[in-house]
């Protein structure tokens, strides 16, 4: 086995700050082996016991989550998540761009959230919610499986299934029933049950698919969405209630000028006796500090908790590292003396000197301690990298270093780049596995995306709300920077033609007021047919004129996703690179200097980013399928944020991200780094699995 210094030297820096984003519970997996589980347990506690007043009595309750930036909170909610699961349905709700469409955001991610497979079970959130309906566990059927006789028969007969729920819910008050109780039988049909989702989360159904479904209209209002959601704790009141977590709530647009959106949700759900919730708020503590006075009073007694999150103590922050480094620990041979080598608790002392900090905080320092550490490994013997003579493999290998060519103090502005790539990699890679048709979001959501995409790269005068009435959170205009004309974009996937028709109408308007001088239609939907008024008016706007119909591809909305993400963590004061707090003006230089949207084929399309000519001097790009620069990056960024690592573990690195690429290729785009004298390979007679490389000057 190694010793503990030359681990450190192959290894990957535990406390890496690529690994430690939060975001949706759902979408992220918490180390079990990681958790310090005295860390705000107590707060955890009281909202068990918060939760089992809402079992008891199913009225809903609120928790108003306060803490500091980086003292844990939207972690804090998956730890949540994770140990009450088995008592209750969880959903994530991350902020809404538009006030007008607050209930049908909700409606939706609460529906997202649903069809999510608990830890431990098989089957989805929203399955178990249904099975488990009192109208189906009364007296001995209760927990008889879901192919239960009365099942077969109910399911076999949708009329005697709706019957037998509004038989049962007929005191409730059930929104829209026959409709509501029709779409919840088709859960029960594997054939059915994605289309049933689309209706339950308020997307906009095709005629042919309500025609499925036998509903004569889809959710498409304020209030039909709130009533849907009131409609699901309604009828669970005898399972298990709905835990509704409202997190990064800051970066709802224009948050701290007008803060009392999502205290108004809170409000209503209390006020017209919606239940079976409990309502989780995370809140900055300076944000809350901030905004809190301008709350109405009314707002402020329907929250029933108000939670502090505490500052951690050494032995917890301890803690921390102990579970950051004890793989790098138990691989050692010998063990060193103390399990959080090659750090120690006076670093915490001299730091912290009050005795207490923050998990992140706690981290920061255990990443830069731990990094200093490892770049004085190869600079104790003042040398550099100098080619040797062959020597046999099983000899050992001495190598040297020449002064100053080790980039062991290398340019932080570099590695702060390099950081920030890598994570921008890691959350586009998230979207690739989320998002699977641009019909997961709404259009709200599409247009929010490419405004904050505008913005980041500079674009003047870009505003929303380009078209007038129901449907002018779909559009938004700027000015071209060549020509400095209007450019209006209107951006709908609304499978409905009638509301299809609503929105080319207004299109029309807008054209004939002149409200922009060219107008961009995009959406990959269908577009209708020649008999269907929607069809002509389309015709009508952009056939054989200066406006332009584009269609997006998914990969363009990964992009967009990715940065909308990121710009959500900025607003919260959640998103940290090279151990600072990035704001949303620095997120944009990174945006520009890095370029990370120039590949983004919606805006090579609409102008804003030039399309790339193809590289005939790049060896890789000439007759091959793959593109293998975004790997170079890849492999060049790692080093450059570790400074020196095993040539083995960077190729897993890559492995991880880019899972086609072979091994062999990744070898080969390290020999061209290498040549390129921006790495180099120490020891390279030494075995492969031996190979350590750093980054040059």
């Amino acid at each position: 086995m190694a010793s503990i210094n030359d681990i450190i030297k192959r290894e990957v820096n535990p406390f890496d700050l690529v690994n430690l984003r939060t975001g949706n519970f759902w979408g992220q997996s918490q180390e079990l082996n990681s958790m310090v589980e005295s860390i705000h347990q107590e707060v955890i506690t009281e909202t068990e016991n918060l939760l089992n007043l809402v079992v008891k009595d199913n009225s809903s309750r609120t928790i108003l989550l306060i803490g500091e930036s980086g003292s844990g909170k939207s972690y804090l909610l998956g730890r949540v998540k994770r140990q009450l699961n088995p008592k209750a349905f969880f959903a994530y709700i991350t902020p809404w761009v538009d006030d007008n469409y607050i209930w049908r955001h909700i409606l939706r991610a609460t529906v997202d959230s649903l069809i999510q497979v608990p830890d431990g079970q098989q089957e989805s959130q929203l399955i178990l919610w249904l099975k488990n309906l009192s109208a189906f566990t009364q007296g001995n059927l209760k927990n008889k499986p879901f192919n239960d006789s009365i099942w077969q028969l109910l399911l076999n007969d949708r009329q005697k299934f709706i019957k037998q729920l509004k038989r049962k819910y007929q005191t409730a008050g059930i929104y829209n029933p026959d409709h509501y109780f029709g779409v919840l039988h088709d859960l029960t049909d594997p054939e059915l049950y994605p289309l049933a989702c689309e209706w339950l989360r308020g997307d906009d159904l095709s005629e042919e698919s309500m025609q499925t479904l036998r509903v004569k209209q889809c959710i498409d209002t304020e209030d039909a969405a709130k009533q849907i959601l009131a409609n699901f704790g309604k009828i669970s009141t005898a399972t298990q209630p709905i835990v509704l977590c409202f997190d990064q709530v800051e970066s709802i647009p224009n948050f701290l000028s007008n803060p009392q959106s999502i205290f108004r949700v809170n409000t209503t759900i209390h006020n017209e006796n919606i239940y079976n919730f409990l309502i989780i708020i995370t809140l900055v503590s300076h944000h809350w500090k901030q905004t809190w006075d301008h709350i109405p009073h009314s707002d402020q007694a329907r929250i029933d908790r108000e939670i502090f999150l505490k500052p951690i103590d050494l032995k917890q922050a301890e803690a921390l590292w102990y579970y950051q480094l004890q793989t790098i620990y138990q691989q050692a041979q010998p063990q060193p003396e103390s399990p959080i080598f090659p750090l120690n608790i006076q670093l915490l002392e001299k730091n912290f000197p009050g005795g207490k900090t923050n998990p992140r905080n706690a981290l920061i320092l255990g990443r830069s301690e731990y990094q200093k550490y490892k770049v004085s490994l190869l600079n104790i013997r003042q040398t550099i990298l100098i080619d040797l003579p062959q020597q046999p493999q099983k000899q050992p290998i001495n190598f040297k270093v020449r002064k100053n060519d080790f980039s062991g103090s290398f340019d932080s502005e570099e590695k702060d780049r390099a950081e920030f790539q890598l994570l921008w990699q890691q959350e586009y890679k998230k979207y690739q596995g989320k998002l699977s048709k641009i019909s997961l979001l709404s259009s709200p959501e599409l247009v929010r995306m490419l405004q904050e995409a505008l913005e980041a790269l500079q674009l003047q005068s870009v505003k929303s709300k380009m078209i007038a009435g129901k449907y002018s959170s779909y559009s938004l205009s700027y000015q071209h920077r060549g020509s400095r004309e209007k450019i209006g974009v209107v951006w709908t996937e609304d499978s409905n033609m009638m509301n299809f028709f609503h929105v080319m109408n207004a299109c029309h308007k807008a054209v004939q007021q002149n409200l922009c001088q060219k107008l961009v239609l995009i959406r990959i939907s269908n577009v209708g047919k020649p008999p269907l008024k929607s069809y002509q008016t389309y015709s009508q706007i952009f056939n054989n004129t200066q406006h332009i119909h584009i269609k997006p591809t998914i990969q363009s909305v990964h992009y967009l996703a990715t940065y909308h993400s990121l710009v959500n963590s900025a607003l919260c004061q959640e998103l940290f690179i090279g151990n600072k707090n990035i704001n949303l003006q620095t997120l944009q230089s990174f945006i520009r200097e890095c370029q990370v949207l120039h590949k983004c084929v919606l805006l090579q399309d609409l102008g804003i980013i030039t399309k790339p000519q193809p590289n005939d001097d790049s060896h890789f790009n000439r007759n091959a399928k793959q593109d293998f620069r975004p790997i170079k990056e890849f492999l060049l960024n790692v080093i450059t944020t570790q400074g020196l690592m095993g040539v083995p573990i960077l190729i897993s690195q890559a492995a991880s991200q880019f899972p086609n690429v072979k091994e062999t290729e990744t070898h080969l785009l390290i020999d061209l780094l290498c040549q390129e004298r921006k790495v180099k390979i120490i020891n390279p007679h030494a075995e492969v699995k031996e190979q350590l490389i750093c980054l040059l000057n």
